[in-house]
């Protein structure tokens, strides 16, 4: 359930679930092994598109991959859940948004409080960015070239763990990349702060 923020909220920041919060290519490479007998190599997946797999194929191990079970073993990565309560108490409004179906809200939902990420609104759909534009957000950090590429293209700051398949566009001017959390805390932070100046 959404957490009550401790202050007035200054910045408001979209994050991302899968390959932002936790490793998630280590789970879809293994469903599309057992399922399909295809290995999905994390170092050798160099753009945003899986060609060695049919789309229902690959449909089908990202929906197995959001099952119930599947969502509540993912483990955060180092420093995530600090850094997001840390955002959290200094007043920015937390905002959970990912690609899967409605019908994972709840598992997700669950998910976070189990971790203890705080988190003022979750959305599960297809409309990622749209919504980040209805919701005013600040920061969006998505591990997605695609929503990289729609977040800076409406105005809104785009920062994102660097994998193999996002590494061009993080070196990119203007999107915020690291290799860890306590990177990406470190390089966003002074952002933050001069939200927090900006005028109103």
């Amino acid at each position: 359930m959404p957490w009550p923020l401790l202050y007035e909220a200054v910045a408001r920041i979209a994050l991302d679930i899968d390959s932002t919060l936790h490793h998630y290519w280590d789970l879809l490479q293994r469903i599309a092994r057992e399922r399909y007998g295809v290995d999905l190599p994390y170092e050798e997946q160099r753009d945003w598109g899986i060609t060695v797999l049919e789309r229902d194929a690959i449909v089908h191990c990202v929906e197995e991959s959001h099952s119930d079970e599947n969502i509540a073993a993912a483990v955060p990565y180092p420093d995530a859940v600090e850094t997001v309560r840390a955002w959290h108490k200094a007043g920015h409004w937390i905002h959970v948004t990912s690609h899967r179906r409605r019908s994972t809200y709840e598992a997700t939902a669950s998910w976070l409080d189990t971790i203890g990420m705080p988190f003022d609104d979750l959305h599960c759909s297809f409309d990622k960015v749209p919504r980040c534009v209805e919701l005013g957000i600040h920061v969006l950090v998505d591990d997605s070239p695609v929503n990289i590429a729609k977040a800076r293209a409406a105005g809104i700051v785009a920062a994102t763990i660097i994998h193999p398949w996002n590494e061009e566009v993080a070196g990119e001017d203007g999107v915020i990349g690291a290799r860890d959390w306590k990177g990406l805390k470190e390089r966003l932070d002074p952002v933050l702060e001069q939200l927090d100046a900006a005028p109103a």
